[in-house]
């Protein structure tokens, strides 16, 4: 089988006061469904700026990526602006470290919002479904509150029922952990290895703790915008 997610040769280069800045020097990574993969890397070796060539938030400067989801595969950075992100909005739910909430939405309302961007349930069904997933990831009771008024990992279990919340094949998570004690960090990394081992999720996480790797199914190391062997450059 082809991988769900194909990145050949990519290349991001910034351009900055002090000159152009190569983020990523000709990545090649190949992810197949349902993997678990994590890149591991210090902080500036080009992870964050990876996960934006995946899912299309960022330009590349050459290469492709090709995301393939059945039969059908995508030149993800040959879609048009509008195509892209109704793409993304049903293929990629994105997770990030600082949690991104609306402060003034309930979570039940902060899970709901993506939903009714694309259009894809009824008002009744986004509900109903928000709730599962807020079941799902063990903070239901707590649906009407506001982001504010609980903690940084229950803040983070809502970003990851916010981003399963139009059923995406792929999930990209960014730091996910970082901030969070290590208690709060191993329980969201079960809800990750949940997903792909009972629900058939495809995961892509960036970290810089180089202790995780060996709960990953694969795990790559990043340096300086490159892919090098593993344990060379990590944290």
């Amino acid at each position: 089988m082809e991988p769900i997610i194909e990145l050949r040769d990519v290349v991001k280069i910034y351009s900055t006061e002090a000159g152009e800045f190569p983020a990523l020097r000709g990545v090649s990574i190949s992810v197949d469904a349902g993997e678990f993969l994590g890149i591991v890397g210090k902080s500036g070796a080009g992870k964050s700026t990876l996960l934006n060539m995946v899912n299309g938030v960022d330009h590349l400067t050459s290469g492709d990526v090709t995301v393939r989801i059945g039969s059908d595969g995508v030149a993800v950075h040959r879609l048009s602006e509008s195509d892209l992100a109704l793409w993304r909005g049903r293929t990629m739910g994105v997770i990030y470290q600082s949690f991104q909430l609306l402060p003034m939405l309930t979570l039940v309302e902060n899970i709901i919002l993506p939903m009714d961007l694309c259009g894809l349930y009824k008002p009744r069904e986004s509900r109903e479904r928000a709730m599962g997933l807020l079941r799902l990831v063990e903070i239901e009771e707590h649906a009407d509150k506001y982001p504010t008024q609980i903690s940084g990992g229950q803040q983070q279990r809502v970003a990851i029922a916010r981003a399963l919340i139009n059923d995406p094949p792929i999930l990209v998570a960014d730091e996910p952990t970082g901030s969070l004690d290590s208690l709060t960090a191993d329980h969201i990394f079960e809800v990750f290895e949940h997903l792909v081992a009972d629900k058939g999720k495809t995961i892509i996480m960036v970290t810089h703790d180089n202790s995780l790797a060996p709960r990953f199914s694969r795990h790559l190391t990043l340096a300086d915008g490159e892919i090098v062997p593993n344990g060379e450059g990590a944290a």
